[in-house]
């Protein structure tokens, strides 16, 4: 027969297992990356377009795109660029086009002169279009108005969880997927 010690250590065992399983668990979602204490501002990485890339994209869906400066410069902010353009935005231009079968025109991508920010134009992740009354009610109607932005201006979500603001102006589109492309 097996001593006291030996019948403690025998009961012991399966209870430290599982405290040791919970703890293994709660590290890992503790020093995930982008999770608990591992999490940061930071994107993840993602794939970068050229501007050709972006530009032969959407002549393909027939997106159309313009600026004020009739330019691409990046650095110039009355150019439209999609140098750096996220592909998963460049994707969801083309998801909305396909989708909602209206007209779209590009008017702001990864140029300098929008907000700063890890989800902003100039890291790829926001496209700009015109407004026009097919795509505004596209918007309106198949996503869920989601109230409004820190500035004040109205916002919708997609059920793929991207977020079209009307800015006035234009449309501001934040794409952190492809909507489903």
């Amino acid at each position: 027969m097996s001593s006291p010690a030996a019948q403690f250590r025998l009961r012991l065992q399966p209870r430290v297992r599982a405290v040791v399983g919970i703890l293994a668990l709660v590290l890992t979602v503790l020093f995930a990356p982008g999770v608990g204490l591992a999490s940061s501002d930071n994107a993840y990485a993602v794939t970068k377009l050229t501007q050709a890339q972006a530009e032969s994209m959407f002549r393909s869906a027939g997106i159309t795109w313009s600026s004020s400066g009739n330019c691409t410069n990046r650095n110039n902010s009355t150019c439209t660029s999609f140098e750096q353009l996220n592909l998963a935005t460049a994707q969801g231009a083309v998801t909305l086009k396909k989708a909602s079968g209206c007209a779209l025109n590009i008017t702001g991508g990864t140029e300098t002169g929008h907000a700063s920010g890890t989800y902003s134009h100039w890291n790829g992740y926001k496209l700009d279009y015109s407004k026009y009354t097919c795509i505004g009610n596209y918007i309106k109607t198949y996503f869920s108005y989601s109230g409004l932005r820190g500035d004040g201006y109205p916002m919708w979500t997609s059920g793929s969880g991207n977020v079209y603001t009307d800015e006035g102006s234009h449309w501001d589109v934040l794409y952190y997927n492809c909507g489903g492309c």
